[in-house]
């Protein structure tokens, strides 16, 4: 599948089908690695576009004035 081109839900979607599938336990070995690879392809992306989609986020504060300012959110330190 063309990971690329995947949205994040259906990236997430993809994971879950692998998921199953590894855990089924009854795929050959060369396909069980094949799928590893692609998961971990997908999981990699999807971290990129949530990091992507954390850093466009911002807050809405009140201004001096009263009105809707947007502001960042502070970095926090996990």
């Amino acid at each position: 599948m063309a990971e690329k081109k995947l949205s994040f839900e259906d990236s997430i979607t993809r994971l879950e089908q692998i998921v199953k599938l590894l855990e089924k336990g009854d795929a050959r070995l060369e396909d069980s690695l094949a799928l590893f690879e692609e998961g971990t392809g997908l999981l990699r992306r999807c971290g990129t576009m949530l990091d992507n989609a954390e850093q466009k986020v911002v807050r809405l504060m009140k201004s001096a004035d009263g009105t809707p300012a947007e502001t960042e959110f502070p970095k926090e330190s996990v």
